[in-house]
């Protein structure tokens, strides 16, 4: 049985969608549905159970937990990049994780965590994984800083051997459309484009970068879902790896990519940035995928562009835009 936190999020759905690809189907779907609309990425999936979060710790704590559980996926956390409740965070992304990673190893299965880039901050200290980078990184935003404050941890308790944390870079793909303002740039995009015939991005402050050249490492959902099943396949691989392309992209690359996909020419604007983002904004990151290619990984990533393309023509366009066990 693979359980997995955040099962019914973007990066989780898309893993429980590469597990039924594959045929699996023993999957314990752990999270917080509400009154959202996270139960669509669900509804053309196959899966075991489902638990609400706080039931499912509650079961772990009085490790009451029937069946074999082979590995934890915990991709459950809040991702809001302008979070601002800072108790909420040190709890939901922080301490959670810690007791997900408890259990996990207490069951000697497999542990598999969202760590982010966003724990990278600036770029100043560069994009390397490295262990011996982690003390020296300083995130932007309370959101990477409790991530980074789980990197820490697990790096304090000797579990890098272990355990396997992933920092995602700019992800995009189907069944992201719950997230709101959180949504991916090609989500959003396409989105404008269909409605406006336009597309209007953020210029540039940094005298480095021309409006739109400000430069991203975008990688497909798809991808990060054949990493972590690589990861599971892989049990003897441990640590913290970066999960991107290995290449930087600009705003006007994805932009073009998506109105070529819409079958549309690129008319793009430039828009004023909000004040309140210009000092946190991140102007280039780029994903060095050295660490985790040294260690045997050859999942192959899709181009900015062939991304795009699957993305928009066969889910935004059509009538069924969510990963489903049939698609």
């Amino acid at each position: 049985m693979i359980v997995i936190t955040g099962g019914a999020g973007f990066i989780g759905s898309a893993m429980i969608w590469e597990l039924n690809r594959q045929g699996y189907q023993d999957i314990v779907v752990v999270d917080n549905l509400g009154s959202t609309d996270k139960w669509r990425n669900l509804a053309g999936l196959i899966y075991h159970r489902y638990i609400h979060k706080d039931q499912f710790l509650s079961l772990i704590k009085t490790r009451y937990m029937d069946g074999r559980i082979d590995a934890v996926i915990h991709l459950g956390a809040s991702s809001s990049t302008t979070e601002t409740n800072c108790d909420y965070l040190m709890s939901n992304n922080l301490e959670y994780s810690k007791a997900m990673c408890r259990f996990a190893l207490d069951r000697n299965a497999r542990f598999v965590y969202a760590s982010s880039a966003a724990t990278y901050g600036n770029g100043d200290q560069g994009f390397d994984d490295a262990y011996e980078s982690l003390e020296k990184l300083y995130p932007m935003n309370m959101y990477g800083y409790s991530k980074h404050l789980f990197d820490l941890w697990v790096k304090k308790d000797q579990l890098l051997g272990k355990v396997v944390g992933l920092k995602f870079f700019n992800v995009f793909g189907p069944n992201e459309y719950h997230k709101g303002d959180m949504r991916s740039v090609v989500c959003k995009a396409f989105t404008q484009i269909k409605k406006e015939g336009q597309l209007k991005l953020f210029k540039s402050y940094h005298p480095d970068y021309a409006h739109g050249e400000q430069m991203r490492d975008f990688v497909y959902v798809k991808d990060c879902a054949q990493i972590i099943d690589w990861l599971l396949k892989n049990p003897q691989v441990g640590g913290i790896f970066n999960v991107g392309t290995g290449q930087a992209r600009t705003w006007n690359d994805l932009g073009r990519a998506v109105f070529s996909a819409m079958g549309q020419e690129p008319q793009i604007e430039y828009i004023d940035m909000p004040e309140s983002i210009r000092d946190k904004y991140q102007y280039y990151t780029c994903a060095n995928l050295d660490r985790l290619v040294g260690r045997g990984c050859d999942v192959h990533f899709r181009s900015l562009e062939e991304g795009v393309e699957d993305y928009v023509r066969n889910y935004l366009m059509t009538h069924q835009p969510y990963l489903t066990s049939r698609h």
